[in-house]
């Protein structure tokens, strides 16, 4: 149908559906709308009207979808016109929209979720906050190194609206399990020998299993870039990195240091947190010196 009044060579159309009495109205809205080139005769049918007002800037820029926002207040403010506005740039607006919605909604919650089952499995409040923080970073890393990939060595056009959700739930999920394995046996060795050699014992206990997980599980998700999908090829590319990242310098690395660091502080306000390392405690010269400095 849009081949009848579009010229060749135009831009981006936008569908509007009104009611037939609301046409003329509506058509003269559109033709007064700043961005808009021209607009179709309307084509009534069953009551109502449709029309196609072609706009200027570009398809899907930011330009083009405040254009979009503005024709659907600008139609939906005629009375009786119940107009409805579509098209590719449309819904490719929505859908940006809705995405974002998604993100600012479910990133929070999924965090919150997930900082306080790992201060109930870990009584303590320091160590979930610092595991959370590791995870963050381990996917904000991964997703910036992605994107540069993306654009200058694949040459995407540009990450899917969806990329950005689906590797922070995979990324979450699989850098909290490695988390807990790491430091529920770092908080077992803790009330052995102390906090500091906690840390070393159970990174050199559970090092291996968690690099031998991560390294199958990046090796499975790579394989979704051989889909011929972008979005598939985007998913995999940047859960393989992150995975990569978070197994071999987060878990291994970060983690660790940050708790040496920290010390048995780490574990506050739980008990251990108030229990000096044994070893430190053996000599009056050592009591001196707190754990964690």
């Amino acid at each position: 149908m849009l081949a009848r009044y579009f010229p060749a060579g135009s831009g981006e159309p936008v569908d509007v559906i009104a009611t037939a009495s609301s046409a003329s109205q509506v058509r003269n809205v559109l033709a007064g709308t700043s961005g808009v080139a021209s607009v179709t005769p309307p084509v009534t049918r069953n009551g109502r009207s449709f029309l196609a007002a072609t706009m200027t800037p570009s398809p899907d820029s930011p330009a083009a979808y405040t254009l979009v926002d503005q024709i659907r207040t600008e139609v939906h403010a005629i009375p009786g016109a119940q107009a409805k506005v579509g098209g590719g740039t449309a819904i490719n607006a929505d859908v940006e929209t809705a995405a974002a919605h998604d993100r600012d909604l479910l990133i929070p919650l999924i965090l919150g979720v997930v900082l306080v089952i790992l201060g109930v499995l870990l009584r303590a409040i320091v160590a979930p906050l610092m595991l959370v923080a590791t995870v963050v970073l381990s996917f904000a890393s991964a997703l910036g190194i992605s994107s540069l990939f993306f654009k200058h060595v694949f040459g995407f056009a540009g990450a899917d609206t969806s990329v950005p959700l689906f590797v922070f739930v995979f990324l979450v999920a699989l850098g909290i399990d490695y988390n807990i394995f790491l430091m529920t046996r770092v908080r077992e060795e803790a009330h052995r020998a102390g906090t500091r050699r906690g840390a070393v014992s159970g990174l050199a206990a559970t090092g291996g299993v968690i690099t031998s997980a991560g390294l199958v599980l990046a090796g499975t998700f790579a394989m979704l870039s051989t889909l011929p999908l972008v979005e598939f090829t985007e998913i995999g590319f940047a859960v393989a990195l992150g995975v990569l990242l978070d197994t071999i310098i987060v878990r291994s690395v970060l983690v660790t240091a940050l708790t040496l660091d920290i010390g048995r502080y780490v574990w506050w306000p739980s008990s251990l947190a108030q229990r000096r390392d044994p070893v430190l405690a053996a000599s009056p010269e050592s009591s001196a010196v707190p754990d964690g400095t």
